[in-house]
């Protein structure tokens, strides 16, 4: 790395949060798993890293950011940095390319998707983690819902990906409720999850068993088979290496695990990505390669009467100074925001994938509903089945350090 190097930040996650020297930094990190190390960036070098596109050399970011902030900037201050985040595989370059070439095929030969994030999101011991479920989770739901059960069996859930330990009310009343309303005969479940990785397909498929600290949940392989041969016009493989650190479908299988003690079940894990029509707002429904994919679904569903569930792993709103906005909501804003949730929610429980879609899409910059793609595909794959929406649960959790908020809910889909 040089003056004249043209240095290209890799598509990676960022988000704020709060430090107690700088008052807030930039925190970068790998959601594909290439490298397991975090950037944390101050503020006064944000105006320097934010430059680094891959279209202008060092030495012209240097000057750029000089202008910008009316104060000399070293070439050699952003020629270091530089070095330093290309050496963490921030940056787009050989190193990456080679760290991604083999992490990916590690991975595609890898009979088994370990659980990445046990032990850090949640408990990591088998027994400690059963605890936390039923007494945390689906305890506290079974003693506030003061609701009757929904008659029917569950065909579809939706429920949240934020961590369990912050999400353990929603994932509670989530799987509580598919605990007192799944088929006897239910076998296969059908995962969708939000893809926090950049995808360049619409879909991702992953055929491997998962691994969980209470035990394997094997893939329906002759059901991720089917699904695959209903991707016409893209590779459902292509993104695969996205699950491996992608937590959305983690968290449920660990419920599922949970919930299935003694059972024997199969999973067919599916990212959906939908990036262009998330980038446009066009209802997914206009793509033909996306509908015959979601219609493989709802096959599997017609086809296993009463063995398949669908369930997406899906957060709602990502607002506040960790995601990018100026201040924390005040109450006034949280009631709005929970109207428009409850819109939106509104729409998924009429199962009308099309009116949830453009509802969520017309604030989709500002909102951050980082669950769009999961309940859309939920919604179009279980729409005719004749299956009644229920929300089950909303809830804003709320940051104690800045006040940002993530927004969940827990649907239930009976017949």
């Amino acid at each position: 790395m040089d003056a004249r190097s043209r240095p290209a930040l890799r598509r990676v996650e960022s988000v704020v949060v709060p430090d107690e020297r700088h008052g807030r930094v930039l925190v970068l990190r790998d959601t594909q798993g290439v490298t397991a190390a975090q950037a944390v960036l101050p503020p006064a070098i944000v105006p320097i890293v934010a430059r680094f596109t891959g279209q202008r050399t060092c030495e012209q970011i240097a000057r750029d950011v000089a202008d910008e902030l009316g104060a000399e900037v070293p070439v050699e201050v952003v020629v270091r940095l530089a070095g330093e985040l290309e050496q963490g595989l921030f940056l787009e370059g050989p190193a990456v390319q080679a760290a991604q070439a083999r992490i990916r095929r590690e991975f595609a030969e890898a009979p088994v998707r370990p659980a990445s994030h046990a032990g850090g999101a949640y408990h990591g011991e088998a027994r400690s983690l059963r605890r936390y479920i039923d007494d945390a989770c689906i305890g506290r739901a079974n003693e506030s819902a003061g609701q009757s059960a929904e008659a029917g069996h569950v065909v579809a859930l939706v429920a949240p990906h934020i961590d369990p330990w912050r999400g353990a009310l929603g994932y509670g009343h989530a799987y509580a409720a598919l605990a007192a309303a799944l088929p006897p005969e239910a076998d296969t479940f059908v995962v969708f999850g939000t893809s926090h990785a950049p995808m360049r397909e619409p879909f991702a498929l992953c055929r491997k068993a998962f691994d969980t600290p209470l035990g394997l949940v094997e893939a329906d392989e002759e059901g991720i088979d089917a699904l695959a041969a209903r991707a016409d016009g893209f590779d459902p493989y292509a993104d695969q290496l996205n699950h491996k650190q992608e937590h959305s479908l983690e968290f449920q299988i660990v419920f599922l695990r949970h919930l299935l003690h003694g059972r024997r079940f199969r999973i067919i894990p599916v990212l959906a990505g939908l990036g262009a029509q998330q980038a446009t707002g066009d209802d997914p429904a206009r793509d033909a390669r996306v509908v015959r994919f979601v219609d493989g679904v709802r096959a599997l569903v017609d086809e296993r009467p009463g063995r398949v569930v669908v369930v997406a792993g899906a957060d709602l709103a990502h607002v506040g100074p960790r995601f990018g906005d100026a201040r924390a909501f005040d109450d006034d804003e949280r009631g709005a925001l929970e109207r428009r949730d409850r819109t939106s929610l509104e729409h998924a429980a009429s199962l009308d994938p099309g009116a949830f879609w453009h509802n969520v899409a017309a604030d989709l910059d500002s909102r951050r509903v980082c669950g769009l793609a999961p309940i859309w595909s939920l919604l179009h794959a279980v729409s005719q089945t004749g299956a009644r929406g229920r929300l089950l649960h909303y809830e804003q959790t709320v940051d104690e350090g800045d006040g940002s908020i993530v927004s969940h809910a827990a649907l239930g889909f009976y017949r």
